[in-house]
């Protein structure tokens, strides 16, 4: 997964993505999850509660993303060669500019990511998200309901991807997704065009 060659590439570049990235297949992992009921676990949040995504009203939107970067520290060597791994800040900062358009939509976002809490919160401070990120850390929220993952560096992190649940239930699934900036704005061409999805 890359060469020794490869220039390091620092979280501080992170806002922008590289050309000729590899575009993720979709390569069914994701096919069982419509219809499928929220589990009802709560995570922790970086807004310091227990949050249980089966018990939030409203279209609930849980985009679900590998992991970010902090300030001034290495991105994993072969990151930028994973299909899909590239792009979790530029797709939080995306969710970030049009939150009050899924609001106006009925709907609460969320972010899932394997990564702690205390790394969440400085991510969340950083970048100024409204919305909370919670954390599979223990990865209860992942094998309740067979997400698919990958591993790097002994990290098991979450493949990107987005779901839409309403009363608990997935009603909406977007995976693969490419380019992660964009998938706000088909979670919203979506749920603009199912506006029967309400609580």
């Amino acid at each position: 997964m890359g060469n020794g060659n490869a220039p390091v590439v620092r979280t501080d570049d992170l806002h922008k993505l590289p050309d000729n990235l590899p575009i993720p297949l979709n390569d069914g992992a994701c096919d069982h999850l419509t219809g499928a009921r929220l589990p009802p676990i709560s995570l922790p949040s970086t807004g310091d509660r227990m949050i249980d995504l089966s018990n939030i009203h409203g279209n609930v939107v849980i985009y679900c993303y590998p992991r970010t970067g902090k300030p001034d520290k290495d991105v994993p060597p072969g990151w930028n060669d994973i299909p899909g791994a590239r792009g979790c800040t530029p797709q939080s900062c995306a969710f970030r500019d049009h939150y009050q358009e899924l609001r106006a939509l009925n709907s609460n976002v969320f972010g899932v990511s394997t990564q702690t809490t205390d790394y969440q919160k400085e991510m969340v401070a950083r970048l100024h998200l409204p919305f909370e990120v919670l954390s599979d850390a223990q990865l209860k929220f992942t094998q309740a309901l067979r997400l698919p993952t990958f591993t790097v560096q002994t990290m098991t992190l979450i493949k990107r991807l987005t779901l839409i649940a309403r009363g608990a239930t997935i009603i909406k699934i977007f995976y693969p997704i490419f380019p992660p900036q964009k998938n706000v704005d088909d979670v919203i061409t979506w749920l603009s065009d199912n506006r029967s999805v309400r609580s």
